[in-house]
C-alpha cells in the first residue's frame, strides 16, 4: 500500500476536529455556568458562534494547502473545504436565528448550540469522507442530532410528531445504506472509493450484486437530500421544527449529502458513468417536476420552502448527473448561493410567526410592503434569487448549473430544468406580488418580540451576500474552484 495513504494526516479531519473542541467548550461553559440552578449563559451562542468562525479560517487555511489524505478514508481538497464553508454559512446564520428564538422554545440552549456544532461536524466529514463506513458514521453523526433538535420544542405536538416522523423515516434510510454499503463490500472486497474502483476496472467486482448495492445507496442518500421519492419527510420536518432548525437543516443536509454523493459516484464508479448519469437525470426530473407543482398550491409558508427545497435539490442533481468538473464546480456555486438566499427566506418567516406556532402563512405577507417595506425589499430579493431572477445568485447558480449540463451532454435535462425552473418562478414572483399589490390583512404585522439585532444581521449579510454572489460570482468560484476533478485517493 502506497505510504502516502498510511500517513496520518489531520489536515483532513482538522475543520471537523475543531468544530467538535468548539462544542466541548460551549458545553463545558454551560455546565459550569449553570450547576443545576442558573439559566444558560446569554454570550452562549457567541461563543458557539467565535466556533464556527474559527472553523471556517481552518477550512480557508486548507484551501492553500496541499491535497492530503487521513488513512485514505477522508480527504481534504478544494471541493471538501468549498462543503466545508457552505456549511458553516449555514450554521453561523442558524445560530444568528437562535439566539432570541429558542429559548422560547427550549431553555436548554447550551444543549441546542453544542448540538448545531456537532451536526456541522458530521455534515464536514460527509463531504471529506473516502470510505463509505467513514460516510455512514458521519451520516449518522448529523442525523441523530437533528433529530433531536427536530423536536427541541417539547411542549409542542407538530414538533413531536416532525422529530418522529425524521426519526423512523431516518431509520429506514440508514438502514438502506449499511445494507447498501454491504452488498457493495461483497461486491468488491472494499468500502473505500478508490479500491472499488480498481476492482471494477480490473475486473474483480461482482457487477450485479454492485448495482444492488449502489441502488440502495441512492435510496439513503436521495432521503437526507429530499429527492423523489424519498422526499415524504420533508414538508412536515420543516413545518413542524423550530424555524432556524429549519433553516440550517435545508442547506446542511443538502451540502454534506450533495458531497458525499459526488465523491462516491465519481471515485468509485467513474467507468460507470453512463448507467448512473441517466439515473441520477431521471431523479432529477421527477424531483424538481414534483417539488414545484406541489408548491404552487401551498398556502403555509413553511410547506412551501420545504417543497422548493425539494426543487432545487433536482437541480444541484442537474450538476452532479454530468460528473464533469464544470458540473460539480456549478453545484458547489449552487450551494452556498442557495445557503445565503434560503437563509435569508427563513430569516423573514421568523419575522412573520406568532409566539409559539414555528410557521406563518402566505396571508401575512400580503400588503407587506405597506407596512414594513424594509422587510418586503429584502423577501423580494430571496424571492428574486430562488426564481432565478438576474442579476441575483441564483440566476448564476441555475445558469452555471444548465450550461453544464448542455457541455456535459445532457441538453435534455437542462431543457427541463429551464421548463421547471419557470415553474417555480410563479410562486416565487406570486409572495413579491401580494407583498406590493395585495391589501393588507389583519395578519400583516410583525410583532415586535420577533425582531431583533441577530435576525436583522442574519437579513443583512444573507441579502448582500445573495446580491454579490451574482454580480462577482468569482468570489467564490476564485476561492474554491479547481478546474479539474481533484484525485481523492491520493496515489
Amino acid at each position: 500500500m502506497n505510504s502516502a495513504l498510511t500517513e496520518l494526516n489531520l489536515n483532513a479531519v482538522l475543520p471537523a476536529l475543531t468544530m467538535v473542541i468548539a462544542a466541548a467548550v460551549v458545553i463545558l461553559l454551560d455546565i459550569l455556568n449553570r450547576k443545576g440552578k442558573t439559566p444558560t449563559l446569554a454570550w452562549l451562542p457567541w461563543v458557539a458562534l467565535v466556533g464556527v468562525l474559527a472553523t471556517a479560517g481552518v477550512s480557508i487555511w486548507l484551501l492553500s494547502q496541499p491535497v492530503s489524505s487521513f488513512q485514505g478514508m477522508a480527504v481534504s481538497d478544494e471541493r471538501a473545504q468549498a462543503l466545508n464553508l457552505v456549511v458553516l454559512t449555514g450554521a453561523a446564520l442558524a445560530i444568528l436565528l437562535s439566539v432570541r428564538y429558542i429559548p422560547t422554545v427550549n431553555l436548554q440552549t447550551g444543549e441546542y448550540y453544542t448540538l448545531i456544532l456537532l451536526v456541522s461536524a458530521g455534515m464536514m466529514m460527509m463531504g471529506a469522507a473516502t470510505d463509505l463506513m467513514v460516510v455512514f458514521l458521519a451520516l449518522e453523526t448529523f442525523s441523530l442530532g437533528l433529530y433531536i433538535l427536530a423536536g427541541l420544542s417539547r411542549i409542542s405536538r407538530r414538533s413531536n410528531e416532525a422529530a418522529m416522523k425524521y426519526f423512523l423515516l431516518g431509520a429506514f434510510a440508514s438502514a438502506f445504506f449499511v445494507y447498501g454499503a454491504a452488498f457493495v463490500y461483497g461486491a468488491t472486497g472494499s468500502t473505500r472509493f478508490d479500491l472499488i474502483a480498481m476492482r471494477l476496472f480490473e475486473g474483480q467486482a461482482d457487477v450485479a450484486l454492485l448495482a444492488i448495492g449502489v441502488t440502495m445507496l441512492i435510496a439513503g442518500f436521495g432521503f437526507k437530500v429530499s429527492l423523489v421519492p424519498f422526499h415524504m419527510w420533508t414538508p412536515d420536518v420543516y413545518q413542524g421544527s423550530p424555524t432556524p432548525v429549519t433553516a440550517f437543516m435545508s442547506i446542511g443536509t443538502k451540502a454534506a449529502a450533495f458531497a458525499a454523493f459526488y465523491r462516491f459516484f465519481a471515485t468509485a464508479l467513474p467507468t460507470e458513468q453512463p448507467t448512473w448519469g441517466m439515473a441520477l437525470g431521471i431523479l432529477a426530473v421527477l424531483t424538481m417536476t414534483l417539488g414545484n407543482l406541489v408548491a404552487l398550491r401551498q398556502s403555509s409558508l413553511k410547506r412551501l420552502l420545504a417543497y422548493s427545497s425539494i426543487a432545487h435539490a433536482g437541480y444541484l442533481l442537474v450538476g452532479l448527473a454530468t460528473a464533469t468538473p464544470a458540473g460539480i464546480d456549478a453545484a458547489l456555486y449552487y450551494l452556498i448561493a442557495y445557503a445565503f438566499m434560503n437563509m435569508g427566506a427563513f430569516a423573514v418567516v421568523i419575522l412573520l410567526e406568532r409566539q409559539g406556532e414555528m410557521d406563518a402563512t402566505g396571508n401575512r405577507l400580503k400588503g407587506l410592503a405597506k407596512r414594513h417595506p424594509q422587510v418586503a425589499l429584502l423577501m423580494s430579493i430571496f424571492m428574486f434569487s430562488l426564481a432565478g431572477v438576474p442579476p441575483f445568485a441564483g440566476f448564476f447558480a441555475k445558469f452555471f448549473v444548465f450550461a453544464a449540463a448542455v457541455q456535459g451532454g445532457y441538453s435534455w435535462l437542462a431543457a427541463v430544468a429551464m421548463l421547471n425552473s419557470a415553474i417555480g418562478a410563479w410562486y416565487y414572483l406570486r409572495i413579491v406580488v401580494d407583498m406590493y399589490f395585495a391589501e393588507p390583512s389583519e395578519e400583516t404585522r410583525i410583532e415586535a418580540q420577533r425582531t431583533s439585532i441577530p435576525v436583522a444581521m442574519t437579513l443583512g449579510i444573507a441579502a448582500v451576500f445573495t446580491v454579490a454572489l451574482g454580480v462577482l460570482p468569482w468570489l467564490w468560484t476564485g476561492l474554491v474552484q479547481s478546474g479539474a476533478v481533484t484525485t481523492l485517493a491520493l496515489r
